[in-house]
């Protein structure tokens, strides 16, 4: 969408101040309709404007990283307290039980580690910490691997963005294709995770198919 790239995005940033980024780092930690939101990019641009000193830097660390471990931990406690109906929930506009299976396949595949993998991952971020409430991981493990997770991902983008904006002379000029950039990067997980389930889908029904005795005459 338009408002979430370049000039756009930092419009947005500016306009929504530390509050607005609170909530929008939140939202997608947590809620089903926050996937939509442009979390990595988001980050970036946020330190990119606290290098040109629109946002004191520790200060916006501080803020995002309480947000995404807060929607992370209010994720975990709506999957925890609602369990298996989760996954008997009918879609809606804001939730599709499809997202849900891939954090399920995601996590089935990656373990307790997913917490940290899906901060890089959209959609995933979302869904991850529902998903680990709605199993069997226990809240000490979640809370260790969603504060690293929060981490990582709040210094690698919120620093990102404040480098870049420090050392290249008009690099706002550029925030199109850098954003088009992570975005595009933030997704190979993603599509390697796609690929992967296809081809074992391909692989289980081919050895299925081979299975099948033949009739004899």
């Amino acid at each position: 969408m338009d408002i979430f790239s370049g000039d756009n995005l930092i419009h947005l940033i500016q306009t929504a101040g530390l509050f607005g980024l609170f909530f929008i780092v939140f939202a997608e930690s947590d809620l089903f309709f926050g996937f939509f939101l442009p979390g990595d990019s988001l980050l970036f641009t946020a330190g990119f404007l606290a290098s040109q000193n629109y946002f004191n830097l520790p200060i916006l660390i501080l803020i995002v990283f309480i947000a995404a471990v807060l929607g992370d931990s209010v994720g975990y406690t709506f999957g925890h307290k609602l369990g298996p109906k989760l996954f008997n929930k009918p879609d809606s506009r804001f939730f599709k039980k499809e997202n849900l299976l891939k954090a399920q396949a995601f996590y089935e595949k990656h373990g307790p580690k997913t917490i940290v993998l899906a901060r890089f991952t959209p959609i995933i971020r979302t869904f991850a910490p529902i998903v680990a409430g709605a199993g069997t991981m226990h809240y000490k493990t979640f809370i260790t691997y969603n504060v690293l997770g929060g981490a990582l991902w709040t210094l690698s983008m919120c620093l990102g963005g404040y480098f870049l904006g420090s050392v290249i002379p008009d690099v706002d000029k550029y925030m199109l294709r850098i954003i088009a950039l992570i975005i595009l990067v933030s997704l190979i997980p993603a599509i390697k995770e796609y690929l992967s389930s296809r081809k074992e889908s391909k692989k289980n029904a081919t050895k299925s198919s081979s299975e099948v005795p033949k009739s004899s005459n």
